[in-house]
């Protein structure tokens, strides 16, 4: 398992049963110590049991950042009950570390199996993780994105891509 997703899953397990914010490794890998966005997923079973991440940095580092959205999504994600200490043998974990988003002119540029999307217009803003399984093309990235700002689908927004490295 990698140290990123072992932190993540150490972390949803010490607080789903002890209610105990762990500390980052005392030694932190050289991605451990980064500043970056990170979004942390849970699977059950292979179906999505919770996903909860910052698209910029907000806290000290990428450990830092594993275990807050670790805790948020286990506990926090609105489409799903908190992770109960009876599922925890049955959850997976990823962790998505993700570039600075740039801004980019146009649906040319954009590849959902590459590049994630950030959409904004006005105050609302959604993201949306690349490569995810059943969004195929740029218009279903943009039109979920869209949908999940709160944002029409005919109305113009602003569009970020970002890359990210996915651990499992």
């Amino acid at each position: 398992m990698h140290p990123l997703v072992k932190l993540a899953k150490e972390t949803i397990e010490t607080y789903v049963r002890e209610k105990r914010i762990i500390s980052p490794p005392p030694e932190l890998s050289p991605e451990m110590k980064e500043r970056a966005g990170v979004f942390v997923s849970i699977k059950k079973r292979g179906c999505l049991r919770g996903c909860i991440g910052t698209f910029a940095p907000a806290t000290a580092c990428v450990a830092k950042e594993i275990i807050q959205n670790a805790i948020s999504a286990a506990t926090e994600d609105p489409r799903f009950p908190p992770v109960s200490p009876q599922e925890l043998a049955e959850i997976e974990c990823s962790v998505d570390v993700l570039s600075q988003p740039e801004k980019v002119s146009g649906k040319k540029e954009l590849n959902p199996k590459k590049y994630g999307v950030i959409i904004k217009r006005g105050g609302c803003c959604g993201l949306l993780l690349p490569d995810l399984e059943g969004v195929e093309t740029v218009e279903e990235q943009i039109r979920i994105a869209k949908l999940k700002a709160g944002i029409f689908p005919d109305e113009e927004a602003e569009i970020y891509r970002f890359e990210v490295k996915r651990y499992r």
